[in-house]
């Protein structure tokens, strides 16, 4: 059963405010606080407006696990933004224009050419060669090379690391190899490599080749990985799930989801859904902002507002149940 309970989350919010109390103080042992974000596009605008409230109750984070749009914000959380800089990159970025590694000045051109690229309306049609080796072999419209780009450049200060246990908050990456249909816990690459692989949705971005694997979108098989974030060491876990409706677990073959007609045998079975309902009961404060009118692309700038403000009010509900912000 999910903890619920008014007396519980009391309870796990002294927990977490004295944990963070002593974190200065290493003579004195503490539990170790996770975060646990999950995807859903867009609707990411919404952690951080639980970043926003987490730092405003001073909780220290230790560890992160974060899948797509999570990745994103959580490999950026854990350089050392916070949640203000995220959320100017929010505000000030034209999201879609960015995803389809659009050129806005021929964006009012029918049919363009650019340095041996091909655009239409803007788009590139193949387009140019990335930092990040991509599987050309798997469809895939975009190649994502203008928001690997923007996390470069972001996450250039941690460039050559050895391990994401390296940064200024221990972090961890999910994503799925489409080929072997099994999950990947990135923990050592480049930054912005990992965050790339975890965010490329199948049929919409190019596959991330690396280390033998053939990476997509991590929410395939987990969109809010509470699992991984416990196994980095988290006594308490705050889990961010974007995802509006709780599923039902319905049976699958794992083998036949990426095989013949694989997307749509996953899109019936959702072997994701299991892993789901798992992780949401194991997480020790379980925030789940109201978005249902809200979608992957909503990156409209009224959307992003209303977004954040409603991941704010989730998380303070979270934590102080008997709050009347509603």
């Amino acid at each position: 059963m999910m903890r619920t309970l008014i007396t519980r989350s009391f309870l796990l919010l002294f927990l977490v405010s004295l944990c963070s109390t002593l974190a200065a103080n290493d003579s004195i042992p503490r539990q170790k606080i996770g975060l646990a974000l999950g995807g859903g596009g867009a609707k990411g605008a919404a952690e951080i407006g639980v970043l926003k409230v987490l730092e405003e109750e001073g909780i220290h984070i230790d560890y992160i696990a974060g899948t797509s749009i999570g990745a994103i914000v959580g490999g950026l959380y854990a350089c050392g933004y916070k949640a203000s800089d995220l959320e100017q990159l929010f505000r000030s970025q034209e999201w879609l224009s960015l995803l389809g590694d659009r050129n806005n000045d021929l964006k009012r051109s029918i049919i363009d050419e650019r340095d041996g690229v091909t655009y239409i309306f803007g788009f590139p049609i193949g387009g140019k060669k990335g930092k990040t080796e991509v599987d050309h072999s798997v469809v895939g419209a975009l190649s994502g090379n203008s928001i690997e780009l923007l996390l470069d450049s972001l996450t250039s200060p941690y460039n050559g690391i050895k391990s994401f246990d390296h940064l200024p908050i221990p972090f961890r990456c999910v994503a799925v190899d489409i080929k072997t249909q099994e999950e990947v816990i990135m923990d050592s690459c480049e930054l912005e490599l990992a965050m790339r692989a975890s965010m490329a949705i199948p049929g919409a971005f190019k596959p991330v080749r690396w280390k033998g694997h053939t990476l997509v979108d991590g929410g395939m098989l987990n969109n809010l990985p509470v699992d991984v974030v416990r196994k980095m060491g988290a006594d308490i876990v705050i889990a961010v799930d974007l995802e509006q409706s709780q599923h039902e677990e319905r049976n699958f073959s794992l083998k036949e989801t990426f095989g013949i007609g694989g997307i749509l045998d996953w899109a019936v079975s959702r072997p994701d859904w299991k892993k789901g309902k798992e992780n949401r009961e194991d997480a020790d404060i379980y925030i789940n902002p109201q978005l249902a009118e809200y979608g992957v692309s909503s990156f409209g700038a009224e959307s992003i507002d209303t977004m954040i403000e409603r991941g704010e009010r989730a998380a303070r509900k979270a934590l102080r149940p008997s709050s009347k912000d509603k």
